[in-house]
């Protein structure tokens, strides 16, 4: 063993020097001792409920239940276990194995299991199961209780679309993955579950449709969840910045999506979803770029349409990145690419400004990020006021005091709504980092600033891997058959095959011959209805 590997072990020690001794521990068979270890356990808690309960009028057998309160279906517990508890046999049962007669006759819970593991008994406690101990037993029945308040499945905010499914994920786990199979009726969706998170043990799942994924790429995921070690997984950002392949980029290589046809979708072309309970946000790897600027809505529509929108996005993208760098460029290196009529216009409107256009740009560029992060964080009654009168008041005083020029002022509010027509904040915020280097090339250099840093830009992109998948895919490395989902979205019935660059085992996506038919001719209908009268 190597010494990081020891000194990490030993550190895991220090963090936790009674875990290894509640994993040799087992349940005792004296109840009075089991439940007291349970008060101890949890510092005596006062959601922590145990209950005393008869076994029918057998009072030399002695059972109790507990439960966190909040975490757990009171109906349930209180019709299948505490009446049937109740109402159960008026005698004590002439069964050897009184455990498996009370497992098997008496509690009306479909979903049993036994233990004789203290670790395991708290995690099943406080996911929102059940305990039922048994006087002189040292196993205990564990029945599935969780329920408690939930969020109801509701539209997302963050991904908007005016057609499809309206359907959001919710936090809680069981529910997402209810509704990714509502749409995926195959036995072949497999989840794998886990634990992750040394003290809040948050259940996380993998999904992927086995026969079509390609099993290096889940076991990759499987080894990259494995290695995680961390104390606490509040978020599925938690996993996201762990198991990526770059995770000091600013550029994404992980997904992440609110919407169950977008999971599914996913998953049909061989990719994996990681749910994590807690979050509606789920994971989905591998990714490409290009994923970023598409959105389910556009295979519901007919593909010129979607093909002109991802093209749109796709430049407003490139006018969030270069934007103000670009008229920096023009208006301090390259005037003469400027109409003379305009070019007098903005050189009276920056006479009467004392700085640069640089430093106006920055200026504006800064104000407006200011703005926008207040925008989020304000109560949403008030944040879009705060960010439209913000914007207005400061953009026209900025004017009037003469810090920046009308000009600078349009050109820095093109550049902020066409950030917001990327439909995915991950790389829409990318742009707007990025924008201020190209923003200090365009300063030094003028074009040629520019131009190189899209050479350094494109150098870093083609580097990049999502679970071992070039990230600018197809286009680097260039493969003919998967352009017609990139940029330009073709017509739904030549997508004939999956992405080969998931390596999917089944690349048959759909039949041949999809193409629409022909109308039928008028005079063909009218003969087929003769013949068919005369028959």
């Amino acid at each position: 063993m190597s010494y990081r590997k020891l000194r990490k072990k030993m550190h895991h020690k220090e963090q936790h020097p009674d875990s290894e001794n509640d994993m040799q521990k087992s349940i005792g068979t004296s109840l009075t001792e089991n439940l007291n270890i349970i008060k101890q356990k949890t510092g005596n808690s006062p959601d922590i409920i145990i209950r005393h309960l008869p076994f029918g009028n057998a009072s030399e057998v002695s059972t109790a239940i507990v439960y966190v309160d909040g975490l757990v279906d009171n109906p349930t517990i209180n019709e299948f276990l505490v009446q049937t508890l109740e109402n159960s046999v008026q005698e004590k049962p002439q069964e050897k194995d009184l455990f498996t007669f009370f497992s098997e006759k008496v509690v009306a819970v479909s979903n049993l299991e036994t233990t004789q593991d203290w670790d395991f008994l708290f995690q099943s406690l406080l996911s929102g199961d059940t305990v039922i101990f048994l006087e002189g037993k040292n196993e205990v029945l564990i029945a599935s209780t969780r329920g408690g308040e939930r969020r109801q499945v509701e539209q997302t905010d963050s991904e908007i679309s005016l057609r499809g499914s309206k359907e959001g994920f919710t936090e809680t786990i069981t529910t997402n993955i209810t509704l990714v199979r509502r749409i995926i009726k195959n036995p072949n969706v497999w989840v794998e579950p886990m634990n992750l998170g040394t003290q809040t043990n948050t259940d996380i799942s993998i999904m992927y449709i086995n026969g079509i994924v390609n099993t290096d790429t889940v076991e990759e995921v499987r080894q990259r969840l494995r290695h995680v070690d961390l104390d606490s997984i509040l978020d599925s950002g938690y996993i996201e910045q762990v198991i990526e392949d770059e995770s000091s980029g600013l550029f994404p290589t992980v997904i992440h999506t609110e919407r169950p046809d977008a999971v599914a979708a996913n998953l049909l072309e061989g990719r994996i979803a990681i749910f994590v309970n807690g979050t509606p946000h789920i994971l989905i790897v591998p990714a490409v770029m290009i994923q970023f600027f598409q959105t389910p809505e556009d295979y519901y529509v007919r593909f010129p349409i979607s093909t002109l929108i991802r093209v749109l996005r796709v430049f407003m993208y490139l006018i969030s990145l270069i934007g103000p760098a670009f008229y920096v460029a023009v208006t301090t290196f390259h005037q003469e690419m400027i109409p003379t009529d305009l070019l007098v216009i903005i050189a009276s409107q920056t006479e009467a400004v004392p700085f640069p256009a640089i430093v106006e740009a920055l200026i504006m560029e800064v104000t407006f990020e200011i703005l926008r992060e207040a925008g989020l964080r304000m109560p949403s009654k008030i944040s879009s006021t705060i960010s439209i009168v913000g914007a207005l008041v400061i953009g026209q005083g900025a004017i009037q005091a003469g810090i920046v020029s009308p000009a600078m002022v349009i050109v820095v509010a093109i550049t902020a709504i066409a950030s917001l027509a990327t439909p995915t904040y991950d790389i829409a915020i990318s742009a707007r980092l990025i924008r201020f280097a190209f923003m200090l090339g365009a300063a030094i250099a003028g074009f040629y600033g520019i131009i190189l840093g899209l050479i350094l830009l494109v150098v870093h992109l083609v580097s990049l891997r999502s679970f071992g998948v070039p990230y600018v895919s197809p286009l680097a490395p260039f493969k003919p058959n998967s352009i017609k989902d990139t940029i330009y979205r073709g017509p739904l019935w030549t997508f004939n095959k999956r992405p080969p660059s998931l390596h999917p085992e089944n690349t048959v996506r759909q039949g041949k011959d999809q193409r629409p038919l022909p109308p039928i001719k008028r005079g063909m209908v009218r003969a087929e209805m003769k013949e068919g009268d005369k028959k």
